[in-house]
């Protein structure tokens, strides 16, 4: 997926674990460490608006967007919204 998810290099920078994050976000280790892999294909906005708040951060801190190369769309891909 083109979208990385670099919340363990913030967690990092504020020198906190992810099991205090999930107690200060109302997650369990699991969904942040699951958070942390880039293993989940979506997020809640609610849920990017604790992460940041706990860690005093902005959306693009967390995410980050590299283009893969070119190939075919996958379905869904190239859907309008």
């Amino acid at each position: 997926m083109p979208i990385i998810v670099e919340l363990d290099v913030m967690l990092a920078r504020r020198k906190m674990r992810s099991k205090e994050l999930a107690q200060r976000i109302g997650l369990t280790e699991q969904q942040v460490s699951q958070l942390k892999s880039g293993k989940v294909r979506g997020m809640r906005f609610d849920t990017l608006t604790r992460i940041c708040a706990v860690l005093d951060c902005q959306p693009g801190d967390l995410l980050r967007y590299e283009p893969r190369p070119e190939g075919p769309i996958m379905a869904g891909e190239g859907d309008e919204a």
